[in-house]
């Protein structure tokens, strides 16, 4: 990237910046047996219920260039399911379409990884839409695996 990247702790002016991106992370989850308009309300309560207050460890990371917002990414803590040990886990990642490719996604979870080894961590979780095969494809070539499938058939 040609300007300097600085990523930086979200501020409650960066909320709007992270609701505008809530359309495209709506867009890739393409879930046929749910309505467009359900995904998209379940995808603003997400981020409203990620951007409250909790007592459980979190932080919203900023990516950003000359001032302008181009990504963002949430950590919080919460318990393996396999191993009950805290761990970290994302949440949400999502960068502004135009400034996809650009390695933004990448430092994005690099922040969060240290984020959570600061912790005390050895474990990043993150849960990806089956049909998202771009994302789910960036998280492989950053070292995440598949652990468990989460299947649906509608009725």
């Amino acid at each position: 990237m040609e300007n300097l990247v600085v990523i930086r702790e979200a501020q409650e002016m960066d909320h709007p910046f992270i609701f505008a991106l809530s359309p495209y992370l709506a867009e890739v989850a393409q879930l046929e047996w749910h309505t467009n308009d359900a995904i998209q309300k379940m995808q603003d309560d997400y981020i409203s219920e990620m951007l409250a207050e909790t007592s459980k460890p979190s932080i919203t990371l900023i990516a950003e260039s000359n001032n302008v917002p181009l990504g963002f990414i949430h950590v919080r803590t919460h318990n393996d399911s396999i191993s009950d040990e805290t761990c970290g886990t994302i949440p949400l990642l999502a960068v502004s379409p135009k400034s996809q490719g650009l390695g933004l996604g990448k430092l994005l979870i690099e922040h969060a990884e240290k984020w959570a080894k600061n912790l005390g961590c050895r474990l990043l979780h993150l849960e990806v839409f089956a049909n998202n095969e771009k994302a789910e494809g960036f998280y492989q070539n950053m070292g995440f695996k598949p652990e468990t499938v989460h299947m649906i058939k509608p009725i």
